[in-house]
């Protein structure tokens, strides 16, 4: 993605969080990204937001600070690195509401052609309880995504 991006970006040792601070009208204020292994040890949730006191993530909070891109941009960032780290690994990851899901297919389309470079892009929906993944398409909608670190 070329959009400006968050700087530093603060990475665990095990390359599972990341921190940085969005700064916007709002103030600064410091944002997670973390990549949990799920039931599946070759799937991992990504999720991010606002770091709380006790250390979780508050994903559901507007913080309205004028800077979605950069922060989109850096969660990008994180995804590169974490899938440079573990290639073979998938990454899912949905909005904590229908509208952030809907922000996330919107940056998913706009950076299609860089993104495809780099991986392999998946559509998630959830029919009849069960996960179908399919090649991503625009304009589509999706419950999730899930893509994966191609072998360049």
């Amino acid at each position: 993605m070329n959009y400006e991006r968050y700087e530093p970006l603060l990475i665990s040792g095990d390359a599972l969080e990341f921190k940085f601070n969005s700064i916007g009208p709002k103030g600064e204020i410091s944002i997670v990204v973390q990549f949990a292994e799920t039931d599946d040890p070759g799937i991992y949730n990504l999720a991010f937001g606002n770091l709380l006191p006790d250390g979780c993530i508050d994903d559901h909070v507007k913080n309205d600070n004028r800077d979605r891109n950069k922060i989109l941009a850096t969660v990008a960032a994180a995804i590169y690195e974490f899938s440079f780290r573990r290639p073979e690994k998938l990454i899912f990851f949905t909005g904590s509401t229908s509208a952030r899901t809907r922000l996330y297919r919107m940056a998913i389309t706009n950076n299609l052609i860089e993104l495809s470079i780099d991986f392999e892009i998946y559509g998630v929906n959830l029919i009849n309880n069960t996960f179908w993944a399919e090649t991503f398409e625009k304009a589509k909608e999706y419950y999730g995504f899930v893509i994966k670190r191609k072998n360049n």
